[in-house]
Order: structure tokens, then sequence, then C-alpha cells
């Protein structure tokens, strides 16, 4: 079986920086099959990397959330961050990727040692995805509550549920999903956070407990009203996108990206989006910590 082809990489494990995807868990690493993993993930484009302290901030809240222990303080994750940015170009697209994950499980079952936590920093070329915007549908899976899932911890066990919604959703020639929380009121794309504009004013749902209130887009609410738009967080359901003057996403991966059609109805980019992407690159290339 060939190996998969990966963009350029640089892992810092072990106490050093290595090239490529580098081997970091085996068959009994409790992390490979019990999905005890948490991570986060930031930006470098075009010369900056907004909210990276946050990201590397988050990283370890994450971990304290999912009951693993945060051994990396956020000062070592952020210089380590920059160490292995510079090993790549000026204007490179990266994704930053630090990890925790347990190494032991306790008495070798389910449950995990938060003593045996392992961690590292993945940094790997990935090139920004172009705002040509998506199709979206409603997703018949669910986002969990804080009852039945670890929803206030970026885990990597919450995703593939997220991942069968958006596999689902391209199977009916969507590129994305909305996903409903268990009370049926819209939480998130499958990928990403979710805006909607109706009659002058941008709305988004409330940070409820079923979904991540991501840093990108508490960063697009707070440039919005620093702007002078009335952004309102509140429980919205699939119909007020369906009668929605226009949709857009916020997420670190892609930061914001517009929605051209839900279900059958056609969208254009409309002006909030354009507007909130303009103030989003603006904020990100203002910022005095530069790399």
């Amino acid at each position: 079986m060939s190996e998969p082809k990966f963009s350029e990489t640089w892992t810092f494990f072990e106490g050093a920086w290595h090239e490529g995807n580098v081997p970091i868990m085996g068959p009994r690493t409790h992390a490979a099959w019990l999905g005890s993993t948490v991570f986060d993930g930031a930006r470098a484009f075009e010369g900056v990397a907004p909210d990276l302290d946050r990201h590397c901030a988050r990283i370890n809240q994450s971990a304290i959330n999912f009951k693993l222990k945060p051994v990396v303080e956020t000062e070592t994750w952020l210089g380590l961050a920059r160490e292995g940015i510079a090993r790549f170009g000026a204007n490179a697209e990266l994704y930053i990727r630090p990890m925790y994950w347990a190494q032991n499980g306790s008495g070798g079952g389910v449950l995990f040692d938060p003593e045996t936590t392992n961690w590292c920093l993945c940094i790997y070329a990935a090139p920004m995805p172009q705002p040509t915007g998506n199709a979206i549908t409603l997703s018949p899976f669910r986002r969990p509550t804080a009852e039945s899932a670890p929803v206030d911890a970026k885990a990597a066990c919450l995703y593939p549920n997220n991942s069968r919604a958006l596999i689902e959703a391209q199977a009916r020639g969507f590129g994305n999903c909305l996903m409903l929380d268990m009370l049926g009121n819209v939480a998130e794309f499958g990928n990403s956070n979710v805006f909607m504009a109706k009659d002058g004013v941008v709305y988004t749902p409330v940070p409820n407990g079923t979904f991540l209130n991501g840093i990108t887009r508490q960063r697009v609410v707070g440039l919005l009203r620093a702007d002078g738009v009335t952004v309102i967080e509140t429980t919205l359901r699939y119909d007020d996108f369906l009668r929605a003057d226009e949709i857009f996403s916020s997420g670190n991966f892609a930061k914001v990206a517009p929605v051209i059609r839900i279900d059958d109805r056609s969208l254009q980019p409309g002006p909030f989006y354009h507007r909130a992407r303009k103030l989003y690159w603006a904020f990100a290339h203002a910022r005095i910590d530069r790399l």
C-alpha cells in the first residue's frame, strides 16, 4: 500500500523538529484507538498569523475541559509556532495545529491517564480556499449536548459526526450543511460557524454549549459591531436561513466565506459578507505582532 502524499510539513515532537508526517502514536496509544485527543488550529498567510496567541491559549483550555493535563505553557506554544512558521517561506499559507493526547489508559481500557498526556505541534502548507462560495443544505445529523459529548473542548472525537454530515451533504450535491442542536435550533456548519443577514441586521446562533464559540467567529462579531453593524446572537431555526438575504461562514481554515445557494434557492455574496471579510483582512494585517 503506497504512502499518502502530504504537503510540506514540520512537526515539533519530543524536543525536536521533524520533517514530514512523523509517526507519533502506536497501536497501544490510548488516543489512537479511543480518541482521547484535543487540538487547535491557527493560520499563517500573507505574513500574518491572526489570533495565534488565542489559539495557543485555547488548546490548553481544551485539555483542561477534556481532563487531559496541559503540559505546555501558552507562551511556549506561541514561541514554537513562530519558530516553526519561520521554516517556511515568508508568505506561506499554513495550518498550525497544536495537539494533546493521552498516551496510556488506566488498566488498559476506556479510562485514560491524564499523567501520560503527550503533545506535538504540527505545521504544514495548506492553501487558503478561494471564496467562491458553497451550496448548503440541512443535515440530518445533529450536534451533541454537553451531557453527551465534550463539546467544551476542540476534541477530535467530535469531528467524525461532522464528517459524516459533510459526506451526506456532498452526496446530495452540496458543499456544506447546517447542523442543528438537539432542540432543532441551528448550531453551525459542518466545519465552521455561521452568520446570516436579514433586513440590514446580521444574526448568528447564540453559543449554547453545543458548538464552539470560534475564535474567528468572535473576531468577526467584534469587528462588525465596531464598524457600526448590528449583530444579534440569538436562537435561529433553519427557516430563518431559508429566508435570509445572505449567509456566510467564519472559521479558522477559510476565515470568512460566502454561501451561494441554500437548497434550491440561489444567493449572492452579500454586502455584510464582503464587509466582514474586508474587516478581518484589515485586522489581520494591522496587528503589531505580525510575523
